[in-house]
């Protein structure tokens, strides 16, 4: 410890900017002491720095070798080196910023190694999801943030639970199958492990992003519907699937309802609980249509509050963009009943998108070839045309709709063909509308 006198002499305003100068080399040296610094000093700085080395010096900028100041620093009064006198001068313990980045680096290269044999135990090694994946995680510095303990931890939690949604994401589609805090409880130990703010929660869900398409979720209901297309019930009863004149047939007291409801002409949100509930898979012998019963599906809820406004006779459902675990559920409960389910949406990307997993689900498209495209954009206004944007993809049910949706570059969402689709929606012979 230096001694009053001696760290009264030393820690002079005089030499402030000397000894801070000589920490920042110090730590970027690895604690070693060489180098040169310079350091501009007043006067009174430079006649004390003087006194130090033996050697006269003016005030202005001087350069400073630091092995000489650690060789004064040893012989005077202080009788320490360079290190420890400016650690005490400077209030705390130098480190070696080298060694801890090489530290840091060695430690980051292991939860990436981590990670890689991870996703090959799973099987998920060669998924074309899984770059886009780490490249996002890099760039959005989501495990940078937590540090790497954190993200090992997180990382081993995540790929737990991915292993067991493999089906799902080499699928693209979703079947009900976890309770989330059941999936939880299974990879991490904690059922609230994958809960909405848990880092392990945010990795499953941009890799179940990446693998699907779609834009990381931002809110509480995007993270919802995201969790469903994994086959993930975050809750039964908050998740809907929108219907409008929806007759189950049979003389039970559920279909008796859903009959009266849509002869009031109301429209009916149906959850997970409810049609868990009823339905042949259910065990109580309920279908929910007729075998052969057409009915409609489309993407976006105007469409059915326009047919609702209508009257229009036929059953429609909405799915309000990607299939929640509610809409999935429906959907298999009416192809298990040998219902026939015509499906549209937006004529852009995440349209597509959501209408190949759809149609993949056992529905059939409704107006999604490509002539009923060319058509809707001819329609369009001049100056009411958007840009087609973002990554092309399939569709499997007509092979020339996406080479026509590329060379035209427009969207065209449901709403622009309205008229069509309610025109459809009031055909009293659902064999004679459009597929």
């Amino acid at each position: 410890m230096l001694t009053e006198p001696v760290r009264t002499y030393l820690a002079h305003p005089g030499l402030a900017d000397l000894w801070t100068a000589a920490r920042h080399r110090l730590e970027r040296n690895r604690l070693t002491a060489a180098g040169t610094i310079r350091v501009t000093m007043d006067a009174a700085g430079a006649d004390r720095l003087g006194g130090l080395l033996g050697r006269p010096l003016s005030a202005g900028t001087v350069p400073v070798r630091l092995a000489d100041l650690d060789e004064a620093l040893r012989r005077s009064a202080a009788s320490a080196g360079l290190l420890s006198v400016v650690a005490q001068l400077t209030g705390s313990p130098l480190t070696d910023r080298r060694a801890r980045r090489e530290a840091a680096q060695a430690d980051w290269t292991a939860v990436w190694a981590t990670l890689d044999t991870r996703l090959a135990e799973a099987g998920l090694a060669d998924a074309p999801w899984v770059t886009p994946w780490i490249d996002g995680l890099r760039r959005a510095g989501t495990l940078t943030r937590i540090g790497p303990t954190a993200a090992m931890s997180a990382l081993q939690d995540a790929t737990a639970a991915l292993r067991l949604l493999r089906p799902v994401l080499l699928d693209l589609c979703g079947t009900p199958t976890w309770e989330l805090a059941e999936l939880a409880g299974r990879c991490t130990g904690d059922a609230h492990g994958l809960d909405e703010g848990r880092a392990a929660g945010l990795l499953v869900l941009r890799a179940a992003a990446a693998a699907l398409g779609v834009d990381v979720p931002v809110t509480s209901a995007q993270r919802r519907s995201l969790w469903a297309m994994l086959g993930v019930l975050t809750d039964q009863v908050s998740g809907t699937v929108i219907t409008w004149a929806l007759r189950p047939p049979g003389s039970s007291r559920w279909a008796a309802t859903m009959r009266e409801r849509a002869d009031l002409g109301l429209v009916t949100h149906l959850t997970v609980q409810e049609l868990r509930s009823v339905g042949t898979d259910a065990g109580t012998g309920i279908a929910l249509a007729e075998p052969g019963r057409v009915l409609h599906a489309c993407e976006n809820p105007q469409v059915l509050q326009a047919a609702a406004r209508a009257g229009s006779p036929m059953p429609l459902l909405c799915f309000a963009g990607n299939p929640a675990a509610a809409g999935w559920a429906l959907l298999d409960q009416l192809v298990a009943d040998r219902a026939e389910v015509r499906y549209h949406g937006d004529f852009d990307w995440p349209g597509m998108a959501i209408a190949a997993r759809v149609i993949a689900r056992g529905a059939r498209p409704w107006r999604l070839a490509a002539a009923d495209y060319t058509s809707a954009v001819a329609s369009l206004p001049a100056d009411g045309r958007l840009d087609l944007t973002g990554r092309p993809g399939p569709t499997p049910w007509a092979p020339d709709l996406a080479a026509t949706m590329t060379r035209a570059g427009i969207v065209v969402h449901e709403e622009a063909v309205l008229a069509e689709l309610l025109k459809d929606l009031q055909v009293k012979d659902p064999s004679t509308a459009t597929g």
